[in-house]
Parts: C-alpha cells; structure tokens; sequence
C-alpha cells in the first residue's frame, strides 16, 4: 500500500463527523421503535430493525475508511492509538443500540417499560452533543462542555438504568420477559456508556494536543 508523505488531516475529522452522524440516525430510530408498541405493530417493528441494520452497517464502513485512512497514512492530525481509539468507541455505540433494537424485534417485545424512554433520550441528547463535537475536533477548542456534559449524562443514565432494574424484578413481569427486557436494557445501557467512552477518548486527545 502507497504511503502519502502529508497528512490528509480533513479527512480524519470529516469522517469522525461522518461516523458521529450515523449515531444520530442510530437513535433516532430507537425513538421510532417506542411509538412501534404493541401486537398490531410485529411487521413494523421488524422495518425498524432491519433500517438499523442498515445504519450500522453504514457506521461499520465509516470506521474501515477510518482504519483504512490511518494505515496509509505518515503523518496523521494527533495520536495514531487515538485516532483508532475514537473511531472504535464511536462504533461500539451504534453497536450496543443496533443490539437493542435487535433484540426487540427478535423477541417479539410489544411493549417496552416506560423507563426506557429515559433512555433513549439521554441516547438522542448524547449523540447530538458527539455529533457537534466531531465538527468541533479540528481546531480542539470549546470542547470542554461536550464531554462534561456526556458525563453528566451518563450519570442520568445510570439512575434510569438503576430504576429500570428494580421494575423489571418487582414481580410484575414473568421471569422469561425479564431476562427478555433486561438484555434490552443492558444494550441501552452499554450505549451510554460507550457515548462517555468517546467523550473521554476526547478530552484525552484534547488534553495531549494542548
């Protein structure tokens, strides 16, 4: 593979901002599969997950162009472990949300406990804030409230997540749909936590190139 002598540093970010962007997408479809509840909705609900599949997918060839990018290039914009590091923690968040829709539409759940729209909306909020700082990356300034603010929260997800459990094993739900809704829960979750795993990977690149 021919090596280039310059960085091409534009599309690094252009494409950390791309990959920002499907999880946009990502959790915006979790939000359609809250109002897909219920028996009547089994043929949209399987839409949803397959138009999630879909939006991975998409992610997942964002991420190789990243990993192709940075194993042809000489130079590059900051830290090569960074770089791999962001790209990868970006694509463990579409991931754990596609497992979640996933495993919604393969279990046949018709109706999701309130709770998880908590959430989901810390999901929309914290990919909105990551998709604003991917474009932010380039000049490495004013990004201190970004991360603080995913921290924040992940933190408000925690306690969703924390409330979510004690409902799930209240004895209102048979053990089978507990197991069921908790993998569910878990996945949402595992996307919090990766969205705080990118905000940190950031700070760190911030703090180095200071």
């Amino acid at each position: 593979m021919k090596l280039r002598l310059t960085p091409r540093e534009t599309s690094f970010y252009d494409l950390f901002a791309e990959q920002a962007d499907h999880l946009v997408v990502g959790a915006g479809i979790l939000t359609e599969l809250l109002g897909a509840g219920g028996p009547e909705n089994g043929a949209e609900r399987a839409k949803i997950a397959e138009r999630m599949r879909a939006a991975e997918h998409a992610a997942d060839d964002t991420t190789h162009k990243i990993y192709n990018t940075l194993n042809s290039s000489f130079i590059t914009p900051f830290d090569r472990e960074d770089i791999y590091a962001l790209a990868s923690t970006l694509d463990d968040v579409m991931d754990e949300m596609e497992e979640a829709v996933d495993l919604v539409n393969l279990y046949g759940i018709q109706m999701l406990p309130a709770g998880v729209a908590e959430q989901v909306d810390t999901l929309v909020r914290a990919a909105e804030l990551t998709a604003m700082a991917m474009r932010k990356l380039r000049g490495m300034k004013d990004l201190t409230e970004y991360w603080i603010e995913v921290n924040r929260l992940e933190n408000a997800a925690d306690q969703s997540y924390r409330k979510l459990l004690a409902h799930l094993f209240s004895g209102e739900y048979d053990a089978l749909t507990v197991m069921k809704l908790k993998e569910v829960v878990d996945s949402l979750e595992g996307a919090a936590d990766a969205f705080e795993h990118v905000a940190n990977t950031v700070e760190s690149i911030v703090v180095k190139e200071s």
